[in-house]
């Protein structure tokens, strides 16, 4: 590059600071094409396909990062737009290697767009410099994300570490964007709520030792059962929830039975104290949600329907499933003649 250019790298002034706007306005100009382009390529870039209404919301939030870092050159760790995708990633527990690829991919996205035009591109004068910049500024976002990730709460709030499941806020925090994404799309959801039958009693009679080992084993086994980009929790003391979005009633009242089996069959055990058998099974309560867009789902009322329908599986007998089809927030949908 000519040495006394205006846009000679590692020089400042309001040439560059002229420049920074112009790449952020074309940038966000073309920020639905880029978001479109990186989605593409990025759900497969992994071994666990991730829907695209997924990928959209993070490009969105990563477009948006990405212009701020060009135009300030700088991007505050502590902002919303990090912590939005902070959130994001943690609804399906995006591993920061593949988060860090989508910020890679949609980078290149960004430089070819930028290479066509007329005033920035590959043939223009300014071309070194506004490639440094978008790199530049993808350094920066990559950066204040990791720094978001170690002021966010230790792992230990967001993992139990008895169960190895999720923890009750964390689930809460989940639950309440994919009823939300639920009542936007109209998407089918089903909540299983299982619950160890007696767990007192089994403290009770052969200590809490006992106890533990029975949930620390149950949580290794309903992991099992479920997809990778299911939310499976520790609800309360002796309980444990699984949050199945896009899913159909029969394959969520079947996988709730299977597991009703499997353990009744599998997790006995011995208390080597007294070498007394320890029988265990559990109860649990399916809550099939057919949500219909425009007609929100309250979540304290779907849980309060959840815990109620356990509490008649242990009053029928405990060791069984309840379902249940809809939850008491539902409104008939319209008929014709009301409509």
């Amino acid at each position: 590059m000519i040495g006394g250019s205006d846009y000679a790298e590692g020089t400042h002034g309001p040439a560059q600071d002229d420049l920074r706007q112009r790449i952020a306005v074309a940038i966000q100009e073309r920020a639905a094409v880029l978001v479109w382009d990186t989605v593409a390529i990025f759900p497969f870039s992994g071994t666990e396909f991730l829907e695209p209404d997924y990928c959209n919301r993070i490009g969105d939030v990563v477009v948006q990062l990405l212009t701020m870092g060009v135009r300030d050159g700088k991007i505050d760790p502590r902002g919303g737009g990090v912590a939005a995708l902070h959130r994001i990633a943690l609804e399906r527990n995006l591993m920061a290697g593949r988060l860090f690829t989508f910020v890679y991919l949609l980078e290149r996205s960004a430089l070819d767009e930028l290479a066509l035009n007329d005033t920035l591109g590959a043939t223009s004068e300014p071309w070194p410099l506004v490639a440094q910049t978008v790199r530049r500024a993808s350094f920066e976002l990559l950066a204040a994300y990791t720094e978001r990730t170690q002021l966010e709460p230790s792992e230990a709030a967001i993992v139990d570490k008895l169960t190895t499941l999720y923890t009750r806020p964390l689930f809460d925090a989940v639950l309440g964007k994919e009823l939300e994404r639920a009542n936007r799309y109209g998407s089918p959801m089903s909540l299983i709520l299982f619950d160890v039958d007696r767990l007192s009693t089994i403290n009770q009679d052969h200590g809490y030792g006992v106890g533990d080992k029975i949930l620390e084993r149950l949580g290794i086994l309903i992991r099992q059962y479920f997809r990778q980009h299911d939310w499976v929790a520790r609800y309360s003391e002796g309980s444990m929830v699984v949050l199945l979005s896009r899913t159909d009633a029969e394959p969520a009242a079947e996988l709730a039975e299977r597991v009703r089996a499997t353990v009744e069959e599998r997790l006995g055990l011995t208390d080597h104290r007294t070498d007394r058998p320890v029988r265990v099974t559990i109860s649990a309560a399916v809550m099939n949600v057919a949500a219909r867009a425009g007609a929100p789902i309250d979540r304290e009322r779907l849980l309060a329907d959840a815990e109620s329908a356990l509490e008649r599986a242990k009053q029928q007998g405990r060791n069984r499933v309840v379902r249940v089809d809809s939850y008491s927030g539902t409104a008939p949908p319209p008929t014709a003649a009301n409509a």
